[in-house]
């Protein structure tokens, strides 16, 4: 009996060493797929989990003459003089309803184009459709600010031109607190929409036919089919995309904001990531620059756990 349970014991080595040659065989098997996942892997090691020292800034008296690891430590105390500040809680205010704002409004808007385009028979209409409302997304920022200032200008923009031949007194949309956002979050839509019909139009693209063929054989219409089949097919897609968006819900769109914003609009577009990069980069603030940042990313890991935990407990999978 004693024999036994060595021989029990002696032969458990022998079975991770097994399943370790397996994995290693069928790594070498797949090798060509996992090399072409060496240039995200090595961005994310370099631009991501190697700067993530930095963020001890956020802890310390820092001095640039002394650099990161020498300054002295000091814990919470930039934390304690970062919530006392009024501005903090005016940035942090904004970034949660402009965000918020984008959610409802450019969440469902991808995935209705989608559906629509999905809904298309016309083949080469399909993809013209597809192709313009894609190519917005290859504009930069900057290009995409300098037409809107051209198209909005209060003086000599086309859109105003026509509001005042109307009779109507212009309307300042990049200038006023009251259209600022607004005008941020349609641009924001306009530029971003098509790119994120892809998601969805890939998702579609997985769902049998013959699920389409047996609603059509029980008398089913497209609004029907739509609602019965092809929603129910992607709504695994949809729950994960949202858990995502959530999990970023501390990103405001920092490049968008940077180009359209000035002074006037900061009590309404001032967000934490301009706020971050005006202390950081402009006051030399660095040790209450990365407090903010760190503070929101933070938020962001919070936001993500409790999304994908409600999506788990409303039955879904989740992200993990």
């Amino acid at each position: 009996m004693f024999m036994k349970r060595v021989n029990k014991k002696a032969s458990a080595p022998s079975a991770c060493q097994k399943s370790k040659n397996s994995s290693l065989r069928y790594i070498w098997k797949h090798k060509y797929l996992y090399l072409m996942l060496v240039p995200t892997l090595v961005y994310y090691l370099i631009f991501c989990y190697v700067p993530m020292y930095g963020a001890s800034i956020a802890f310390k008296d820092f001095n640039p003459m002394l650099g990161i690891l020498k300054s002295s430590w000091i814990g919470f105390d930039v934390f304690k003089e970062l919530f006392q500040l009024d501005k903090f809680y005016s940035v942090f205010w904004n970034t949660i309803r402009i965000s918020l704002i984008r959610l409802i409004f450019g969440f469902p808007f991808p995935i209705i184009v989608a559906l629509m385009l999905n809904e298309l028979k016309e083949g080469k209409f399909k993809k013209v459709v597809q192709t313009s409302i894609y190519i917005p997304n290859f504009i930069s920022w900057v290009v995409v600010g300098g037409i809107l200032t051209s198209l909005l200008s209060m003086d000599s923009g086309i859109v105003n031109t026509i509001i005042k031949a109307l009779g109507f007194e212009p309307i300042g949309f990049l200038t006023d607190e009251k259209y600022f956002v607004p005008t941020m979050v349609v641009s924001m839509i306009w530029k971003t929409f098509g790119w994120n019909t892809i998601i969805y139009l890939a998702a579609m693209s997985g769902i049998d036919p013959q699920l389409y063929e047996a609603a059509t054989v029980d008398g089913a219409n497209r609004w029907q089919k739509l609602w019965n089949v092809t929603m129910p097919c992607i709504r695994s897609t949809i729950i994960v995309v949202l858990i995502t968006r959530i999990g970023s819900l501390m990103q405001a769109g920092f490049e968008q904001i940077f180009v359209l914003y000035h002074p006037s609009v900061y009590g309404t577009a001032d967000i934490i990531d301009t706020y971050v990069y005006r202390l950081g980069l402009q006051d030399g603030k660095f040790e209450l620059a990365t407090a903010v940042g760190l503070f929101k990313s933070v938020v962001n890991f919070i936001l993500l756990v409790i999304a994908n935990k409600a999506a788990r407990m409303a039955g879904e999978e989740g992200i993990y």
